[in-house]
């Protein structure tokens, strides 16, 4: 039994000491020459862009990351002089102030884009002999959408949205008609008419670049609060406002790919579902167009145009139809600010 005993003590102290020589060689560390480190080329080193910047995505989000306010302010101005013009016409002043502004938010699958489109022009000229001030251009015309996205994940380009939409048109001062030099006929006032447009639909945006709505739930208010107009604009003489339920659709299209060129338009369409003087497919029609180019830093030549038919609107010159398209074009060189 101590033989055994004897035995065993000795194979351990054996293995101890053989373990205790095999972990000290593998602790022993080998020399790197210089031939074995990497060589730092362009395949070898990845570029760092900003968005990996760990700073950035522990920054808190501010209200610029979410809003953009961007237009156009300006104001044009004419004048024209004629002595002994053998052709005609008369010798004028004109001026017009405008303001295109757009705010948009965007977080997350919320988006809210608003616009505001006003302009008021006037014209004077010696040669009147009465009514020398008369107005050239009034325009107030204010659309707001608010949406929701519903896009799949892979679209990054193009976005669908489930929107609400708002739109309403009128405009500042009293508007005349000028039969001969000395008399004048009341055509428009404030909120004569005005138009405020409700409706509830699909909105599709691809970039930045074009944006179609429609919606076939859309509802039409239109008021007169002169009484002397309400026959013109399609109002009852004894109601302030005519409402109407139908359909809608709209097109715009913003383009800014050449620098200090801003080319916008936007079409609207709208036909009600049962209305005694309107059938269904005739279309009220709204269609502007409006191009800008800076040049100098604050001079400003722009071309703007508006189209406009709406079958309720009445003209009452004799001889002449009394449905009819209207067309406004205004050019001009100006100064404006852009940001």
């Amino acid at each position: 039994m101590k033989k055994l005993l004897i035995i065993v003590c000795i194979l351990s102290i054996v293995s101890f000491t053989f373990a205790q020589k095999k972990r000290g060689k593998s602790q022993e560390v080998t020399p790197i020459n210089l031939s074995d480190l990497p060589v730092a080329s362009s395949e070898t080193i990845t570029s760092i862009s900003a968005s990996d910047n760990p700073a950035d995505s522990l920054r808190t989000p501010k209200w610029k990351d979410y809003w953009k306010f961007s237009g156009t302010v300006g104001l044009k101005i004419s004048q024209t002089q004629l002595i002994n013009w053998a052709a005609g016409g008369n010798s004028n002043f004109t001026g017009e102030s405008y303001a295109n502004l757009s705010l948009n938010y965007k977080k997350n699958k919320i988006a809210w884009d608003s616009k505001l489109e006003t302009c008021f022009g006037a014209v004077y000229s010696s040669d009147f002999n009465s009514y020398r001030w008369r107005k050239g251009s009034d325009k107030i015309d204010f659309t707001t959408t608010f949406g929701y996205e519903v896009s799949p994940k892979a679209h990054t380009k193009s976005m669908w949205f489930i929107a609400v939409n708002g739109r309403f048109e009128s405009q500042y001062m009293p508007g005349y008609k000028y039969p001969d030099d000395n008399t004048r006929v009341l055509v428009s006032n404030w909120l004569s008419p005005s138009r405020t447009n409700l409706s509830v639909g699909v909105n599709w945006k691809w970039k930045d670049l074009v944006t179609l709505y429609y919606s076939p739930l859309a509802g039409l208010v239109t008021s007169c609060m002169d009484s002397v107009l309400r026959h013109s604009f399609g109002v009852p003489a004894d109601k302030t406002a005519t409402a109407s339920l139908g359909m809608t659709f709209r097109a715009g299209i913003k383009y800014e790919g050449v620098k200090n060129l801003k080319v916008s338009t936007n079409l609207q369409l709208y036909t009600p579902y049962t209305d005694p003087e309107q059938k269904f497919g005739v279309f009220n029609v709204d269609w502007d167009v409006m191009v800008t180019y800076q040049f100098l830093k604050v001079l400003n030549v722009s071309l703007t145009t508006n189209l406009k038919y709406y079958p309720k609107v009445k003209f009452t010159e004799p001889g002449k139809p009394e449905k009819r398209v209207q067309f406004q074009e205004i050019f001009g060189l100006g100064v404006a600010y852009s940001f």
